[in-house]
């Protein structure tokens, strides 16, 4: 069995339709949030997502600040509110309907947890140190969590007896799960953070329990002059050049 596992695609079409054809067939599609914000087409990402196999999709922070209407936004910087404001008067009814309605809360699909930022904190929370990675995974229900959020394609091993560490995720190869308290991201569709600037997802097999982190090129200078033509933030074109 094989599931494409992804985030954080930011309204980057162009990206996605990337990783769906360098993905392959699938039997599942799990999205970890962030379908919207930064990118030139929500509309069409959203609706790209939801057309997916066997489906599961939770909302992220973005997501939910586009979609809920009365949400205050100023938790985020100047140019995301701005990105945010487009998204919201470009986002079609039905679209923002969907995005509403997704969880907001960790999901579990034994023997994994779902979430956006953490499992501790669906929305918001960075994992990014083997100490924020420590403490939910004393809160974890389940032995293995796949999270989105930070745009970084990364991995953290809890081991009793033993700090958490940080493992090395490298595209192409394959983790064994079995056995193992993990907390896995397979990295950013639509605005990778590693100075990689490929589009980054990952490929689950629960019936061998493996894990392969990819990357793909896709074509940056689509979206990069999309977001410029919209009038979005420039900040938000020039960082997809170099994966920043």
């Amino acid at each position: 069995m094989r599931i494409l596992v992804l985030s954080d695609i930011h309204a980057n079409l162009t990206a996605l339709q990337a990783v769906l054809q360098a993905a392959g067939p699938v039997d599942a599609v799990w999205c970890l949030g962030d379908l919207v914000g930064y990118g030139p087409n929500p509309n069409e990402v959203v609706e790209t997502i939801r057309a997916q196999p066997n489906l599961l999709c939770v909302a992220g922070n973005h997501d939910v600040a586009i979609a809920d209407l009365d949400m205050d936004i100023r938790a985020f910087n100047a140019q995301a509110q701005a990105s945010v404001r487009w998204q919201r008067a470009n986002l079609s009814e039905e679209n923002r309907r969907y995005l509403y309605h997704l969880p907001r809360q960790p999901q579990i699909q034994e023997p994994v947890t779902l979430a956006h930022g953490s499992p501790r904190d669906h929305l918001w929370e960075y994992i990014l140190t083997a100490r924020i990675a420590d403490a939910n995974f004393h809160e974890m229900e389940t032995h293995l969590a796949f999270v989105g959020h930070s745009h970084l394609q990364l991995g953290f091993q809890y081991q009793a007896n033993r700090r958490t560490h940080r493992i090395s995720l490298r595209p192409g190869e394959t983790l064994s799960l079995a056995d193992r308290y993990l907390i896995l991201n397979p990295g950013s569709v639509g605005q990778p953070r590693d100075e990689d600037p490929r589009a980054a997802f990952a490929i689950y097999d629960p019936d061998k329990q493996e894990w392969r982190p990819q990357r793909v090129e896709y074509d940056v200078r689509t979206t990069h002059d999309r977001i410029l033509a919209a009038g979005l933030p420039s900040r938000h074109a020039k960082r997809l050049l170099h994966g920043w």
